[in-house]
């Protein structure tokens, strides 16, 4: 408040605000700074001004809205409710279909054309709402603690499913499933492990992995012949490689974020002793 307080109470001799005096009811005059709120009127009788700002023998200056009592709990309350948001339900949802889509693949010995479909069905939704719920996080900022942990884990979990039940059937070496789900592991610990210093982020060649095996191995749950069989050959060796050489480039950027988190902590540590 930029105006001029008003003296404590009792002091009979003190000086009125300008333009009050002689005038009563007289606008204040400019810079006094009674104009906001705060003041009411023109009254400068030397007890006291009538408003929000000035009481008894001092001025109180407006104040910012106070954090009511409990408000932590509130704020605590609202960021749990938030795990309820519809990118997280999505990302339940794949959770879900993973034993779904084993006990349909497995269905009358897992090798039934329609049972086979069907399992491909519950595939593609799952590679589809993996799209969708990270989409709708970002832009909607529905990012959560539980989106964070539960998202990377469902992706996992059906892709990890897929693999090892078209191995336990024989249509795809079991040495094809150790190389995808161990690199896919083996990042995941790599990103915790490097944590403290950054978050890795994901690159172009992950995400065109990522296609690359949901249509591969899309293509393997469908039971297909002829030329789409071969084709799928091609598809899944393509995957591999994309998983080899990206995650080799995973691998050196959590060498060069870590090597520079720590020199940065050194040159943190030198600068406070000096």
């Amino acid at each position: 408040m930029t105006g001029v307080p008003a003296p404590a109470a009792g002091g009979s001799g003190a000086p009125r605000t300008r333009g009050a005096a002689g005038a009563p009811g007289a606008p204040d005059a400019p810079g006094a700074g009674n104009s906001g709120p705060g003041f009411s009127g023109t009254s400068a009788s030397g007890t006291s001004a009538s408003g929000t700002g000035v009481s008894g023998a001092g001025v109180s200056g407006p104040q910012g809205p106070k954090t009511p009592r409990g408000g932590k709990l509130i704020d605590a309350a609202v960021n749990q409710a938030s795990v309820w948001n519809v990118a997280n339900l999505l990302t339940m949802l794949r959770l879900v279909l993973v034993p779904g889509f084993v006990a349909l693949m497995l269905a009358d010995g897992g090798y039934d054309p329609v049972w086979r479909a069907w399992a491909w069905a519950a595939f593609a939704v799952a590679m589809i709402t993996d799209v969708f719920d990270g989409h709708l996080a970002r832009t909607y900022n529905l990012v959560t603690d539980f989106g964070k942990i539960a998202d990377p884990i469902a992706d996992k979990a059906i892709m990890g499913a897929a693999l090892i039940c078209l191995s336990y059937l024989g249509d795809l070496p079991w040495w094809v499933t150790g190389v995808i789900l161990g690199r896919e592991l083996g990042i995941t610990l790599l990103r915790f492990w490097v944590i403290r210093y950054g978050v890795i982020p994901a690159s172009r060649g992950g995400k065109l992995k990522t296609l690359t095996q949901g249509i591969a191995v899309g293509m393997y749950v469908l039971a297909l012949t002829g030329p789409l069989a071969t084709l799928r050959f091609w598809v899944m060796a393509g995957a591999v490689a994309l998983t080899v050489v990206t995650g080799a480039d995973y691998v050196r950027q959590a060498i060069v974020l870590r090597r520079e988190g720590m020199a940065e902590r050194k040159a943190a540590a030198e600068e406070a002793e000096a």
